[in-house]
């Protein structure tokens, strides 16, 4: 996990700590992302971002128990975000749930969506 979250964003020198959980689930990653931004920031900007993200479903209001869980996100391509709140163990910290069907999101549709981008930038070239 570490070296694939620094080779994906193009950061060597990315700080990063992972816990891996094994919990008997057919499909799905579930993740605690905590991120360090390198300025302030407005959870409702922030929320506004995800929300306007194609592929990704906020699914955040816990005073009704509603977030991101693996049974919700099996067989579906979108990615799933949650408790979406200030991480204040660091300056400008942001703390955030994350679920995916990895057998979907991880590996089939992410294979269609970098082809449909390779034929798109093909096309407009």
């Amino acid at each position: 996990m570490i070296d694939e979250t620094k080779k994906i964003l193009s950061s060597a020198d990315l700080r990063v700590t992972a816990t891996t959980v094994r919990v008997p689930v057919y499909h799905g990653h579930s993740e605690s992302v905590n991120v360090e931004l390198n300025s302030p920031f407005e959870l409702s900007d922030v929320r506004a971002l995800f929300e306007s993200s194609p592929g990704l479903i906020v699914q955040d209001d816990v005073k009704n128990s509603v977030y991101p869980m693996a049974i919700t996100a099996e067989d579906k391509d979108e990615v799933f975000v949650g408790r979406i709140r200030r991480d204040f163990s660091v300056e400008n910290g942001l703390n955030l749930w994350v679920v995916a069907d990895n057998i979907r999101k991880g590996a089939a549709t992410n294979a269609v969506q970098i082809a449909q981008e390779l034929i798109r930038q093909w096309e407009s070239a």
